[in-house]
Protein backbone atom coordinates (compact mmCIF):
# COMPACT_ATOMS: atom_id res chain seq x y z
CA UNK A 1 0.00 0.00 0.00
CA UNK A 2 1.29 3.32 -1.33
CA UNK A 3 0.28 5.51 1.58
CA UNK A 4 0.68 9.03 -0.08
CA UNK A 5 -2.15 7.90 -3.07
CA UNK A 6 -3.73 6.51 -0.22
CA UNK A 7 -3.80 9.88 1.65
CA UNK A 8 -5.11 11.37 -1.81
CA UNK A 9 -7.86 9.10 -2.10
CA UNK A 10 -8.85 10.61 1.55
CA UNK A 11 -8.88 13.72 0.81
CA UNK A 12 -11.12 13.16 -2.38
CA UNK A 13 -13.51 11.66 0.39
CA UNK A 14 -13.59 14.44 2.89
CA UNK A 15 -13.96 16.70 -0.19
CA UNK A 16 -17.11 15.34 -1.78
CA UNK A 17 -18.07 14.79 2.47
CA UNK A 18 -17.70 18.39 2.92
CA UNK A 19 -20.17 19.67 0.09
CA UNK A 20 -22.78 17.22 1.14
CA UNK A 21 -22.36 18.80 4.45
CA UNK A 22 -22.49 22.28 3.23
CA UNK A 23 -25.35 21.64 1.16
CA UNK A 24 -27.42 20.45 4.01
CA UNK A 25 -27.06 23.21 6.66
CA UNK A 26 -27.56 26.07 3.46
CA UNK A 27 -30.97 23.77 2.69
CA UNK A 28 -31.78 23.78 6.53
CA UNK A 29 -31.05 27.94 6.93
CA UNK A 30 -33.22 28.48 4.21
CA UNK A 31 -35.72 26.27 4.97
CA UNK A 32 -35.35 23.83 2.33
CA UNK A 33 -38.40 22.02 0.28
CA UNK A 34 -38.95 18.61 -1.90
CA UNK A 35 -38.25 20.38 -4.95
CA UNK A 36 -35.21 21.96 -3.65
CA UNK A 37 -33.66 18.85 -2.43
CA UNK A 38 -34.52 16.82 -5.72
CA UNK A 39 -34.11 19.68 -8.57
CA UNK A 40 -31.93 22.40 -6.48
CA UNK A 41 -35.08 24.97 -7.09
CA UNK A 42 -34.26 24.88 -10.97
CA UNK A 43 -31.60 27.14 -10.35
CA UNK A 44 -28.40 25.57 -11.82
CA UNK A 45 -25.69 27.30 -14.24
CA UNK A 46 -24.81 26.29 -17.34
CA UNK A 47 -21.59 25.13 -16.27
CA UNK A 48 -23.21 22.81 -13.61
CA UNK A 49 -25.62 21.12 -15.52
CA UNK A 50 -23.26 20.52 -18.14
CA UNK A 51 -20.77 18.70 -16.59
CA UNK A 52 -22.67 17.29 -13.87
CA UNK A 53 -24.52 15.50 -16.40
CA UNK A 54 -21.59 14.27 -18.05
CA UNK A 55 -20.02 12.92 -15.26
CA UNK A 56 -23.24 11.48 -13.77
CA UNK A 57 -23.52 9.77 -17.56
CA UNK A 58 -19.83 8.58 -17.95
CA UNK A 59 -19.17 6.19 -14.77
CA UNK A 60 -16.40 4.32 -14.60
CA UNK A 61 -16.49 2.98 -17.87
CA UNK A 62 -14.81 5.70 -19.79
CA UNK A 63 -12.08 5.47 -17.69
CA UNK A 64 -11.37 1.25 -17.45
CA UNK A 65 -14.03 0.01 -19.97
CA UNK A 66 -13.19 1.83 -22.83
CA UNK A 67 -9.71 1.87 -22.61
CA UNK A 68 -9.39 -1.64 -22.10
CA UNK A 69 -11.44 -2.66 -24.88
CA UNK A 70 -9.44 -0.34 -27.21
CA UNK A 71 -5.75 -1.95 -25.70
CA UNK A 72 -7.03 -5.13 -25.96
CA UNK A 73 -8.97 -5.50 -29.32
CA UNK A 74 -8.60 -2.09 -30.99
CA UNK A 75 -10.42 0.62 -32.90
CA UNK A 76 -12.93 -1.24 -33.88
CA UNK A 77 -13.95 -1.09 -30.62
CA UNK A 78 -15.13 2.65 -30.38
CA UNK A 79 -18.61 2.25 -31.64
CA UNK A 80 -20.21 1.82 -28.36
CA UNK A 81 -18.26 5.47 -28.04
CA UNK A 82 -19.58 6.69 -32.03
CA UNK A 83 -23.28 6.05 -30.50
CA UNK A 84 -22.88 7.55 -27.08
CA UNK A 85 -21.50 10.65 -29.37
CA UNK A 86 -24.34 11.11 -31.49
CA UNK A 87 -26.94 10.05 -28.98
CA UNK A 88 -25.73 13.01 -26.55
CA UNK A 89 -25.37 15.61 -29.28
CA UNK A 90 -29.15 14.65 -29.89
CA UNK A 91 -30.50 14.72 -26.49
CA UNK A 92 -28.77 18.19 -25.70
CA UNK A 93 -29.82 19.78 -29.11
CA UNK A 94 -32.97 18.26 -29.53
CA UNK A 95 -34.73 17.06 -26.05
CA UNK A 96 -33.09 19.16 -23.58
CA UNK A 97 -34.58 22.23 -24.28
CA UNK A 98 -37.80 21.41 -24.94
CA UNK A 99 -37.87 19.09 -21.99
CA UNK A 100 -36.72 21.62 -19.87
CA UNK A 101 -39.98 24.20 -21.09
CA UNK A 102 -42.38 21.55 -21.18
CA UNK A 103 -41.81 20.21 -17.56
CA UNK A 104 -42.15 23.67 -16.73
CA UNK A 105 -45.42 23.84 -18.46
CA UNK A 106 -46.87 20.52 -17.07
CA UNK A 107 -47.44 21.89 -13.62
CA UNK A 108 -43.52 22.55 -12.61
CA UNK A 109 -42.84 18.51 -12.61
CA UNK A 110 -40.07 17.83 -10.83
CA UNK A 111 -39.07 13.90 -11.83
CA UNK A 112 -39.63 12.34 -14.83
CA UNK A 113 -43.02 9.94 -13.98
CA UNK A 114 -44.21 13.52 -13.14
CA UNK A 115 -43.66 15.09 -16.31
CA UNK A 116 -45.25 12.14 -18.09
CA UNK A 117 -48.72 12.03 -15.90
CA UNK A 118 -48.83 16.11 -15.91
CA UNK A 119 -47.98 16.15 -19.84
CA UNK A 120 -51.23 14.06 -20.29
CA UNK A 121 -53.50 16.55 -17.98
CA UNK A 122 -54.04 13.67 -16.09
CA UNK A 123 -54.96 12.58 -12.77
CA UNK A 124 -54.20 8.79 -12.82
CA UNK A 125 -51.32 6.96 -11.21
CA UNK A 126 -50.20 4.21 -13.19
CA UNK A 127 -47.67 5.73 -15.28
CA UNK A 128 -46.11 7.38 -12.12
CA UNK A 129 -46.49 3.72 -10.02
CA UNK A 130 -44.91 1.52 -13.20
CA UNK A 131 -41.91 4.01 -13.36
CA UNK A 132 -41.30 4.40 -10.21
CA UNK A 133 -40.66 0.60 -10.19
CA UNK A 134 -38.90 0.10 -12.86
CA UNK A 135 -36.55 2.72 -11.13
CA UNK A 136 -36.19 1.26 -7.96
CA UNK A 137 -35.52 -2.44 -9.77
CA UNK A 138 -33.01 -0.76 -12.32
CA UNK A 139 -31.12 1.73 -10.31
CA UNK A 140 -30.16 -1.08 -7.94
CA UNK A 141 -28.12 -2.41 -11.25
CA UNK A 142 -26.77 0.36 -12.11
CA UNK A 143 -25.61 1.71 -8.75
CA UNK A 144 -24.38 -1.78 -8.33
CA UNK A 145 -21.52 -1.36 -11.32
CA UNK A 146 -20.51 2.12 -9.65
CA UNK A 147 -19.91 0.36 -6.30
CA UNK A 148 -18.12 -2.45 -7.82
CA UNK A 149 -15.62 -0.19 -9.89
CA UNK A 150 -14.89 1.41 -6.43
CA UNK A 151 -14.23 -2.04 -5.09
CA UNK A 152 -11.85 -3.24 -8.06
CA UNK A 153 -9.65 0.72 -7.71
CA UNK A 154 -9.18 0.17 -3.96
CA UNK A 155 -8.46 -3.34 -4.50
CA UNK A 156 -5.77 -2.88 -7.33
CA UNK A 157 -4.15 0.22 -5.89
CA UNK A 158 -4.24 -0.46 -2.23
CA UNK A 159 -4.54 -4.24 -1.90
CA UNK A 160 -7.53 -3.69 0.29
CA UNK A 161 -10.29 -6.38 0.45
CA UNK A 162 -12.84 -5.26 -2.59
CA UNK A 163 -16.22 -5.52 -0.17
CA UNK A 164 -14.89 -3.50 2.36
CA UNK A 165 -13.94 -0.93 -0.15
CA UNK A 166 -16.89 -1.23 -1.54
CA UNK A 167 -19.08 -0.36 2.38
CA UNK A 168 -16.42 2.69 2.42
CA UNK A 169 -17.82 3.92 -1.16
CA UNK A 170 -21.25 3.21 -0.27
CA UNK A 171 -21.02 4.81 2.73
CA UNK A 172 -19.47 8.60 1.59
CA UNK A 173 -21.62 8.26 -1.02
CA UNK A 174 -25.12 8.04 0.92
CA UNK A 175 -23.99 10.37 3.35
CA UNK A 176 -23.56 13.40 0.83
CA UNK A 177 -26.49 12.64 -0.95
CA UNK A 178 -28.53 12.05 2.18
CA UNK A 179 -27.25 15.33 3.35
CA UNK A 180 -27.02 17.47 0.20
CA UNK A 181 -29.53 15.97 -2.30
CA UNK A 182 -29.47 17.66 -5.61
CA UNK A 183 -27.24 20.69 -4.69
CA UNK A 184 -24.59 18.23 -3.41
CA UNK A 185 -24.67 15.83 -6.19
CA UNK A 186 -24.57 18.21 -8.78
CA UNK A 187 -21.57 20.15 -7.75
CA UNK A 188 -20.04 17.25 -6.61
CA UNK A 189 -20.16 15.99 -10.27
CA UNK A 190 -19.42 19.27 -11.52
CA UNK A 191 -16.03 19.21 -9.89
CA UNK A 192 -15.76 14.94 -10.77
CA UNK A 193 -16.03 15.80 -14.21
CA UNK A 194 -13.11 17.94 -14.42
CA UNK A 195 -11.02 15.39 -12.43
CA UNK A 196 -12.49 13.08 -15.34
CA UNK A 197 -11.28 15.05 -17.69
CA UNK A 198 -8.11 16.27 -16.75
CA UNK A 199 -7.03 12.93 -15.42
CA UNK A 200 -7.71 11.63 -19.50
CA UNK A 201 -5.78 14.23 -20.48
CA UNK A 202 -2.89 14.24 -18.38
CA UNK A 203 -1.85 10.84 -18.79
CA UNK A 204 -1.53 10.04 -22.18
CA UNK A 205 0.00 13.17 -23.26
CA UNK A 206 3.09 12.52 -20.95
CA UNK A 207 2.71 9.07 -21.52
CA UNK A 208 4.10 10.49 -25.00
CA UNK A 209 6.66 12.68 -23.84
CA UNK A 210 8.20 9.77 -21.50
CA UNK A 211 7.85 7.52 -24.67
CA UNK A 212 10.02 10.24 -27.05
CA UNK A 213 12.67 10.11 -23.95
CA UNK A 214 16.08 9.02 -24.25
CA UNK A 215 15.19 6.44 -21.75
CA UNK A 216 12.61 4.74 -22.24
CA UNK A 217 12.52 0.87 -23.13
CA UNK A 218 10.01 0.16 -25.36
CA UNK A 219 8.45 -3.01 -24.44
CA UNK A 220 7.28 -5.94 -26.28
CA UNK A 221 3.93 -4.97 -28.48
CA UNK A 222 2.28 -7.90 -30.76
CA UNK A 223 -0.79 -6.30 -32.74
CA UNK A 224 -2.94 -7.80 -35.32
CA UNK A 225 -3.62 -6.90 -38.60
CA UNK A 226 -6.32 -5.26 -38.22
CA UNK A 227 -5.92 -3.04 -34.51
CA UNK A 228 -5.99 -0.03 -36.15
CA UNK A 229 -8.83 -1.22 -38.85
CA UNK A 230 -12.05 0.66 -37.20
CA UNK A 231 -14.61 -2.25 -38.92
CA UNK A 232 -12.21 -5.13 -37.66
CA UNK A 233 -13.31 -6.97 -34.28
CA UNK A 234 -9.34 -7.21 -33.44
CA UNK A 235 -8.59 -9.87 -34.99
CA UNK A 236 -8.49 -11.16 -38.36
CA UNK A 237 -12.10 -10.78 -38.51
CA UNK A 238 -14.55 -8.08 -39.94
CA UNK A 239 -17.19 -6.72 -36.63
CA UNK A 240 -19.99 -8.22 -37.66
CA UNK A 241 -23.56 -6.00 -38.74
CA UNK A 242 -24.82 -6.83 -34.97
CA UNK A 243 -21.63 -5.28 -33.40
CA UNK A 244 -22.16 -2.34 -35.14
CA UNK A 245 -25.56 -1.92 -34.61
CA UNK A 246 -25.48 -2.71 -31.02
CA UNK A 247 -22.60 -0.27 -30.91
CA UNK A 248 -24.84 2.31 -32.42
CA UNK A 249 -28.19 1.56 -29.95
CA UNK A 250 -26.19 2.60 -26.96
CA UNK A 251 -26.73 6.06 -28.34
CA UNK A 252 -30.69 5.41 -27.93
CA UNK A 253 -30.48 5.29 -24.06
CA UNK A 254 -29.81 8.96 -23.95
CA UNK A 255 -33.50 9.77 -24.34
CA UNK A 256 -34.36 7.67 -21.20
CA UNK A 257 -31.71 7.77 -18.81
CA UNK A 258 -34.05 9.25 -15.61
CA UNK A 259 -30.62 10.75 -13.69
CA UNK A 260 -29.48 12.09 -17.19
CA UNK A 261 -32.91 13.92 -18.47
CA UNK A 262 -33.39 15.74 -14.68
CA UNK A 263 -30.49 17.75 -15.36
CA UNK A 264 -32.29 19.70 -17.94
CA UNK A 265 -35.03 20.20 -16.13
CA UNK A 266 -32.97 22.36 -13.71
CA UNK A 267 -31.30 24.77 -15.30
CA UNK A 268 -31.86 28.12 -14.44
CA UNK A 269 -33.05 29.47 -18.30
CA UNK A 270 -32.68 29.26 -22.16
CA UNK A 271 -29.25 31.30 -21.66
CA UNK A 272 -27.72 29.14 -19.11
CA UNK A 273 -29.35 25.52 -21.34
CA UNK A 274 -27.28 27.11 -24.51
CA UNK A 275 -24.02 27.40 -22.11
CA UNK A 276 -24.80 23.67 -21.00
CA UNK A 277 -25.23 22.49 -24.46
CA UNK A 278 -21.89 23.90 -25.85
CA UNK A 279 -20.29 23.14 -22.73
CA UNK A 280 -21.65 19.39 -22.41
CA UNK A 281 -21.03 18.48 -26.21
CA UNK A 282 -17.51 19.68 -25.99
CA UNK A 283 -16.77 17.82 -22.65
CA UNK A 284 -17.80 14.92 -23.89
CA UNK A 285 -15.93 14.77 -27.37
CA UNK A 286 -12.96 15.89 -25.50
CA UNK A 287 -13.39 12.77 -22.37
CA UNK A 288 -14.45 10.63 -25.07
CA UNK A 289 -11.35 11.60 -27.66
CA UNK A 290 -9.47 10.98 -24.85
CA UNK A 291 -10.54 7.67 -23.33
CA UNK A 292 -9.61 6.61 -26.68
CA UNK A 293 -6.20 8.21 -26.91
CA UNK A 294 -5.23 5.98 -23.56
CA UNK A 295 -6.17 3.13 -25.40
CA UNK A 296 -4.05 3.48 -28.17
CA UNK A 297 -1.56 4.90 -26.57
CA UNK A 298 -1.29 2.76 -24.02
CA UNK A 299 -0.54 -0.47 -25.95
CA UNK A 300 2.50 0.93 -27.37
CA UNK A 301 2.96 2.19 -23.84
CA UNK A 302 2.69 -0.82 -21.64
CA UNK A 303 3.22 -3.14 -24.12
CA UNK A 304 1.53 -6.55 -23.87
CA UNK A 305 1.95 -6.88 -20.45
CA UNK A 306 -1.71 -6.43 -19.74
CA UNK A 307 -2.66 -9.25 -22.48
CA UNK A 308 -3.28 -12.09 -20.26
CA UNK A 309 -4.04 -10.78 -16.70
CA UNK A 310 -7.23 -11.58 -15.30
CA UNK A 311 -8.53 -7.89 -14.67
CA UNK A 312 -5.80 -6.69 -17.27
CA UNK A 313 -9.03 -4.64 -19.24
CA UNK A 314 -9.66 -2.49 -16.37
CA UNK A 315 -6.17 -1.52 -15.28
CA UNK A 316 -5.17 -0.13 -18.50
CA UNK A 317 -5.33 3.56 -16.73
CA UNK A 318 -4.10 2.76 -13.45
CA UNK A 319 -1.21 1.16 -15.14
CA UNK A 320 -0.37 4.29 -16.83
CA UNK A 321 -0.88 6.65 -14.21
CA UNK A 322 1.59 5.43 -11.91
CA UNK A 323 4.45 4.47 -14.28
CA UNK A 324 3.90 8.33 -15.38
CA UNK A 325 4.42 9.43 -12.23
CA UNK A 326 7.05 7.21 -11.45
CA UNK A 327 9.07 8.88 -14.05
CA UNK A 328 8.13 12.06 -13.63
CA UNK A 329 9.16 11.47 -9.28
CA UNK A 330 12.28 9.80 -10.29
CA UNK A 331 13.10 12.55 -12.54
CA UNK A 332 12.36 15.48 -10.06
CA UNK A 333 13.60 13.67 -6.79
CA UNK A 334 10.37 13.94 -5.59
CA UNK A 335 8.93 10.36 -5.62
CA UNK A 336 6.17 10.93 -2.18
CA UNK A 337 4.98 14.07 -4.11
CA UNK A 338 4.64 12.44 -7.64
CA UNK A 339 2.74 9.32 -6.23
CA UNK A 340 0.32 11.54 -4.24
CA UNK A 341 -0.28 13.59 -7.17
CA UNK A 342 -0.90 9.90 -8.99
CA UNK A 343 -3.52 9.41 -6.11
CA UNK A 344 -5.39 12.47 -6.79
CA UNK A 345 -5.59 11.06 -10.80
CA UNK A 346 -6.52 7.81 -9.48
CA UNK A 347 -9.39 9.64 -7.78
CA UNK A 348 -10.92 10.45 -11.24
CA UNK A 349 -12.33 6.38 -10.94
CA UNK A 350 -13.23 7.22 -7.76
CA UNK A 351 -15.32 10.42 -9.03
CA UNK A 352 -16.46 8.41 -11.95
CA UNK A 353 -17.90 5.62 -9.76
CA UNK A 354 -20.01 8.17 -7.55
CA UNK A 355 -21.04 10.98 -9.68
CA UNK A 356 -22.88 8.21 -11.63
CA UNK A 357 -23.99 6.35 -8.15
CA UNK A 358 -25.11 9.85 -6.64
CA UNK A 359 -27.23 10.89 -9.19
CA UNK A 360 -29.00 7.28 -9.50
CA UNK A 361 -29.57 7.25 -5.87
CA UNK A 362 -31.14 10.86 -5.95
CA UNK A 363 -33.12 10.41 -9.19
CA UNK A 364 -34.70 6.87 -7.58
CA UNK A 365 -35.74 8.62 -4.25
CA UNK A 366 -37.18 11.36 -5.67
CA UNK A 367 -39.42 8.64 -7.91
CA UNK A 368 -40.06 6.88 -4.57
CA UNK A 369 -41.14 9.73 -2.11
CA UNK A 370 -42.77 11.69 -5.13
CA UNK A 371 -44.73 9.22 -7.45
CA UNK A 372 -45.06 6.35 -5.14
CA UNK A 373 -44.83 7.30 -1.58
CA UNK A 374 -47.30 10.21 -1.23
CA UNK A 375 -49.76 9.16 -4.41
CA UNK A 376 -50.22 5.95 -2.88
CA UNK A 377 -49.65 6.14 0.99
CA UNK A 378 -49.13 9.22 2.02
CA UNK A 379 -51.41 12.20 0.08
CA UNK A 380 -51.02 14.78 2.43
CA UNK A 381 -47.03 14.59 3.48
CA UNK A 382 -45.53 17.53 4.27
CA UNK A 383 -42.30 18.20 2.62
CA UNK A 384 -39.97 16.99 5.64
CA UNK A 385 -41.96 13.98 5.44
CA UNK A 386 -40.85 13.40 1.78
CA UNK A 387 -37.38 14.35 2.56
CA UNK A 388 -37.15 11.30 4.85
CA UNK A 389 -38.60 9.03 2.25
CA UNK A 390 -36.60 9.81 -0.08
CA UNK A 391 -33.38 9.63 2.12
CA UNK A 392 -34.71 5.96 3.17
CA UNK A 393 -35.43 4.85 -0.10
CA UNK A 394 -31.46 5.99 -0.71
CA UNK A 395 -30.34 3.78 2.50
CA UNK A 396 -32.26 0.68 0.99
CA UNK A 397 -30.86 1.34 -2.86
CA UNK A 398 -26.96 1.78 -1.67
CA UNK A 399 -27.32 -1.54 0.43
CA UNK A 400 -29.32 -3.68 -2.34
CA UNK A 401 -26.53 -2.10 -4.83
CA UNK A 402 -23.78 -3.74 -2.21
CA UNK A 403 -25.30 -7.18 -2.06
CA UNK A 404 -25.49 -7.70 -5.86
CA UNK A 405 -22.14 -6.28 -6.42
CA UNK A 406 -20.44 -8.23 -3.98
CA UNK A 407 -22.10 -11.57 -5.23
CA UNK A 408 -19.33 -13.68 -7.24
CA UNK A 409 -21.11 -14.30 -9.90
CA UNK A 410 -21.44 -10.45 -10.55
CA UNK A 411 -21.15 -9.70 -13.96
CA UNK A 412 -18.99 -6.65 -13.55
CA UNK A 413 -19.19 -2.95 -14.67
CA UNK A 414 -19.59 -2.85 -18.20
CA UNK A 415 -21.84 -5.63 -17.70
CA UNK A 416 -23.92 -4.14 -14.95
CA UNK A 417 -23.76 -1.11 -16.96
CA UNK A 418 -25.07 -1.98 -20.36
CA UNK A 419 -27.97 -4.30 -18.27
CA UNK A 420 -29.19 -1.05 -16.32
CA UNK A 421 -28.84 1.61 -19.57
CA UNK A 422 -30.84 -0.42 -21.85
CA UNK A 423 -33.51 -1.14 -19.68
CA UNK A 424 -34.03 2.40 -19.36
CA UNK A 425 -33.53 3.49 -22.95
CA UNK A 426 -35.82 0.45 -24.08
CA UNK A 427 -38.79 1.53 -21.26
CA UNK A 428 -38.64 5.70 -21.63
CA UNK A 429 -36.70 6.98 -24.67
CA UNK A 430 -39.73 6.22 -27.10
CA UNK A 431 -42.08 7.75 -24.45
CA UNK A 432 -40.08 10.66 -24.19
CA UNK A 433 -39.44 11.58 -27.23
CA UNK A 434 -42.91 10.96 -28.23
CA UNK A 435 -44.02 12.66 -25.34
CA UNK A 436 -42.19 16.32 -26.51
CA UNK A 437 -43.17 15.84 -29.88
CA UNK A 438 -46.13 14.22 -31.08
CA UNK A 439 -48.94 15.92 -30.44
CA UNK A 440 -51.61 12.75 -30.69
CA UNK A 441 -49.99 10.84 -28.45
CA UNK A 442 -52.15 9.48 -25.38
CA UNK A 443 -51.63 8.74 -21.56
CA UNK A 444 -52.31 4.91 -23.28
CA UNK A 445 -50.09 4.74 -25.21
CA UNK A 446 -46.79 6.21 -22.76
CA UNK A 447 -48.51 3.88 -20.51
CA UNK A 448 -48.36 0.64 -23.07
CA UNK A 449 -44.78 2.14 -24.46
CA UNK A 450 -43.00 2.17 -20.90
CA UNK A 451 -43.97 -1.70 -20.04
CA UNK A 452 -44.15 -3.14 -23.17
CA UNK A 453 -39.92 -1.66 -24.09
CA UNK A 454 -39.06 -3.01 -20.33
CA UNK A 455 -40.50 -6.36 -21.20
CA UNK A 456 -38.93 -6.57 -24.45
CA UNK A 457 -35.58 -5.54 -23.16
CA UNK A 458 -35.68 -7.85 -20.33
CA UNK A 459 -36.78 -11.12 -22.38
CA UNK A 460 -34.50 -10.04 -25.35
CA UNK A 461 -31.91 -10.33 -22.15
CA UNK A 462 -32.32 -13.15 -20.96
CA UNK A 463 -33.07 -15.64 -24.24
CA UNK A 464 -31.74 -13.85 -27.13
CA UNK A 465 -28.58 -11.67 -26.74
CA UNK A 466 -26.65 -14.65 -26.75
CA UNK A 467 -27.81 -16.15 -30.07
CA UNK A 468 -28.19 -12.97 -31.99
CA UNK A 469 -25.56 -10.69 -30.40
CA UNK A 470 -27.44 -7.67 -30.84
CA UNK A 471 -27.93 -5.66 -27.91
CA UNK A 472 -30.82 -5.40 -26.06
CA UNK A 473 -31.56 -1.93 -26.10
CA UNK A 474 -31.87 -1.60 -30.22
CA UNK A 475 -34.98 -4.49 -30.06
CA UNK A 476 -36.36 -2.98 -26.74
CA UNK A 477 -36.48 0.52 -28.09
CA UNK A 478 -38.36 -0.41 -31.11
CA UNK A 479 -40.90 -2.40 -29.37
CA UNK A 480 -41.40 0.68 -26.87
CA UNK A 481 -42.06 2.90 -29.89
CA UNK A 482 -44.29 0.68 -31.54
CA UNK A 483 -46.46 0.06 -28.57
CA UNK A 484 -46.51 3.89 -27.77
CA UNK A 485 -47.44 5.16 -31.26
CA UNK A 486 -50.10 1.95 -31.96
CA UNK A 487 -51.94 2.10 -28.61
CA UNK A 488 -51.93 6.16 -29.03
CA UNK A 489 -53.78 5.43 -32.74
CA UNK A 490 -56.18 3.14 -31.19
CA UNK A 491 -57.07 5.37 -27.85
CA UNK A 492 -58.91 8.77 -28.17
CA UNK A 493 -57.71 11.25 -29.28
CA UNK A 494 -55.80 13.84 -26.45
CA UNK A 495 -58.29 16.65 -25.61
CA UNK A 496 -57.84 20.29 -26.18
CA UNK A 497 -56.22 21.16 -22.97
CA UNK A 498 -53.66 18.57 -24.04
CA UNK A 499 -52.84 19.91 -27.10
CA UNK A 500 -53.02 23.36 -25.82
CA UNK A 501 -50.15 22.21 -23.00
CA UNK A 502 -47.92 21.02 -26.00
CA UNK A 503 -48.51 24.27 -28.00
CA UNK A 504 -47.63 26.22 -24.51
CA UNK A 505 -44.59 24.19 -23.86
CA UNK A 506 -43.04 25.62 -27.05
CA UNK A 507 -43.09 29.08 -25.58
CA UNK A 508 -42.08 28.87 -21.85
CA UNK A 509 -39.16 30.46 -21.00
Amino acid sequence: MKVPELAALLLYFLLVLNIGIYFFFKDKKSGGTEKSYFLGGRNMNGWVSALSAGASDMSAWVLMGLPGSIYFYGVGQIWIAVGLLIGTFCAWWGVAPTLRRYSIAANDAITIPQFLTNRFCSNRKEIMVISAVVFVITYCIYTASSLYACGTLFNTVLGMDPKIAMVIASIVIVVYTFLGGYNAVCWTDFFQGVLMLGALMFVPIFAVIMMNGANFAAPEVNLSANYYNILSDGSANWKSFSDIISGLGWGLGYFGMPHILIRYFSIKNEKEMRKSQIIGWTWFVLIIGAASAVGLIGRRFLGDELMNSKDGNTLVFINMVREVFNWIGSSIGMISVAIFCAGILLSAILAASMSTADSQLLASSSAFASDLYKPLFRKNASDREMLWAGRIIVLIIAAVAFIIASRPECKGIMGLVSCAWAAFGSAFGPVILLALFWKRFTYAGALAGIIVGFMVDAVWYIFALNATNIYEIVPGFIAGLIASVVVSLCTKKPDEKVIELFNQARNVK
